[in-house]
């Protein structure tokens, strides 16, 4: 379960259409302040919703960031199967064996 959020996802939506739609761009620590929120956390908002919009490419875009989480939870449970045969594989081979050293 993930953990909750300290900002609801409407306030975050109306935050980032605000500051983008503004003319000239707000000055970040402002508007957060205005809005009640910190200023890092609007940042960050501003700069996902840039890279969702094709706008930064130094950043993952949040479709590219949870494939990449369900790649590595992928991996994960990959890995602990092929340890679970290899282990599987051993004790098979020993009783298959017995003059093989344990």
């Amino acid at each position: 379960m993930p953990a909750p959020r300290k900002y609801p996802l409407e306030l975050r939506d109306r935050a980032v259409r605000m500051c983008r739609a503004a003319e000239p761009k707000p000055v970040i620590r402002r508007m957060a302040e205005e809005l009640g929120v910190h200023h890092e956390a609007l940042r960050n908002w501003i700069r996902q919703a840039e890279a969702d919009a094709g706008e930064r490419g130094d950043i993952l875009t949040t479709a590219e960031r949870e494939e990449l989480a369900a790649l590595r939870k992928e991996n994960a449970q990959l890995k602990r199967a092929n340890e679970v045969l290899r282990t599987a594989s051993a004790f098979f081979a020993a009783q298959l064996d017995p003059t093989r050293p344990r």
